[in-house]
């Protein structure tokens, strides 16, 4: 029997995998109280075992469990186990047991649908609490609705909510006229420029714009800009201005040329020396990786920046799993890295279209300073001199994600790429998952930047596709 706290109006029933997605969520539900069926400890004890990522969470889970029941007794257990939650107040964890728990008639006998059951005679043994399921699969939230059972989404580790959209890390004021006169004069500022060594900056003093933030794009124009600069320093009545490169023409990046205001930002992120993590979002086919690797190679192998190039990505299928894959990390890790590989062959084209990368000579080149990891090796590592490439960082945890930033050492440039439209992972959205984080919490950090891409390079079926599908 759960014995509601006094104080806590509510009673929130935890699915198995909200505890996966987010090991410390028992921490996350204020003051209300938190129920965890025996369902949900089967179900953690058996992906407990083995070296994935999954069993990794089980395990924690587990410990923290554990730890919480061995600070109290019985009675204590019975009652509810204080739990202090990270916003002060103070909620109780309950455990909830069965043993002649009646599973609905026109349902079989699965762990989703007892978990269902068990929050049904929940519900009825407590009338005078509000008794919500909390699950991330949406299969589950369908089911309790239609049998009207209040269930939620797990939310609290979202890094916007539902009404926010992922920051594009770009501010064009095409309406404004083309050059900084005519932009300043939109922006109602006063402006003094200021010119160190090869750089130019603007001063603005005045109100500046609410949405504005460190490290944005501020431009003119999508395409033919005059003005691009990035936001160095920001405050309610002031903001620092750096003209951006221009890479459009003769100044390109490893024979890479922008095309619009966008791609002229990210290569100029890309190569700031200053800038220690770039994020990097857009549909298929807006040059993510292509710009990237272009940069990692100008600054690895020509100018000696960095002394290896490592790139990495969750290894999710689309389709079906392929299963067991033999051989060495780089080997196992080889079938998802198609689009480091297509990229690479573009990359080393030459004027007559030939690719080099079948040169034995190039491949060992490249091969001395390009490793591929699995993220699974990389935990405890620690990488110095590194330019580290997280391809398809949508697919990661916030958790997992912030795993690989962590890696980085002395002198290392963290660039992850994703499309938060293309998630393969379960109970991920593009609210949730590690790419929307790391671009919500580092998004006033002077050291990171981010930009989303619009324009799709790859072709107009591509296009096409990610308009039409």
């Amino acid at each position: 029997m759960v014995r509601l706290d006094k104080k806590a109006t509510r009673l929130y029933v935890l699915d198995t995998n909200v505890l996966i997605h987010d090991p410390t969520a028992l921490y996350h539900f204020d003051e209300h109280d938190v129920v965890i069926p025996m369902t949900v400890l089967e179900e953690l004890d058996k992906h407990k075992n083995g070296v994935r990522e999954i069993a990794r969470t089980a395990r924690q889970i587990s410990r923290t469990l554990s730890d919480l029941t061995s600070q109290v007794t019985f009675d204590e257990i019975q009652r509810g186990i204080p739990i202090p939650r990270i916003s002060g107040e103070t909620g109780r964890l309950h455990f909830l047991c069965y043993n002649d728990l009646k599973l609905f008639d026109s349902l079989d006998d699965s762990p989703d649908n007892r978990i269902l059951a068990e929050t049904c005679r929940l519900r009825e043994e407590r009338p005078d609490a509000s008794v919500i399921l909390v699950t991330k699969d949406i299969n589950l939230r369908v089911k309790a609705a239609a049998l009207k059972v209040p269930v939620e989404d797990y939310l609290n580790d979202r890094a916007f909510s539902d009404s926010d959209a992922m920051i594009e890390g770009a501010q064009v004021y095409a309406s404004a006229g083309h050059g900084g006169a005519a932009l300043w004069e939109t922006l109602n500022v006063d402006v003094t420029v200021e010119r160190v060594g090869h750089h130019t900056f603007y001063q603005l003093t005045g109100n500046m714009p609410r949405q504005w933030h460190v490290g944005m794009l501020v431009s003119d124009s999508e395409n033919g800009a005059e003005f691009e600069a990035i936001v160095r320093e920001l405050g309610p009545s002031s903001a620092r201005l750096q003209l951006l490169t221009n890479y459009r023409h003769h100044a390109g990046v490893w024979g890479v040329h922008a095309h619009d205001s966008r791609q002229n930002f990210t290569l100029n992120l890309l190569m700031d020396p200053d800038i220690d993590l770039v994020t990097i979002a857009g549909n298929a086919g807006t040059g993510k990786t292509f710009m990237t690797l272009a940069a990692a190679f100008q600054q690895t192998l020509d100018a000696k920046l960095f002394e290896r190039i490592v790139f990495t990505r969750a290894p999710i299928p689309m389709g079906e799993d392929i299963g067991f894959l033999p051989g060495t990390e780089e080997e196992k890790m080889s079938p998802w890295m198609g689009a480091f590989h297509d990229n690479m062959d573009n990359l080393l084209r030459n004027e007559e279209g030939e690719s080099s990368w079948d040169n034995g000579a190039t491949r060992q080149l490249i091969g001395s300073r390009v490793q591929i990891r699995s993220p699974s090796f990389m935990r405890g590592r620690t990488l110095n001199d590194t330019f580290l490439i997280i391809d398809e960082a949508q697919n990661f945890t916030p958790k997992q994600l912030k795993s690989l930033v962590t890696r980085a050492g002395r002198n290392t440039k963290i660039v992850c790429l994703g499309n938060v439209g293309q998630i393969d992972t379960p109970y991920l959205t593009a609210n949730t998952c590690g790419m929307a984080a790391v671009v919500e919490r580092f998004r006033d950090w002077p050291h990171a930047g981010h930009i989303t891409l619009k324009s799709v390079e790859r072709s107009r079926l591509a296009l096409a596709a990610e308009e039409l599908l």
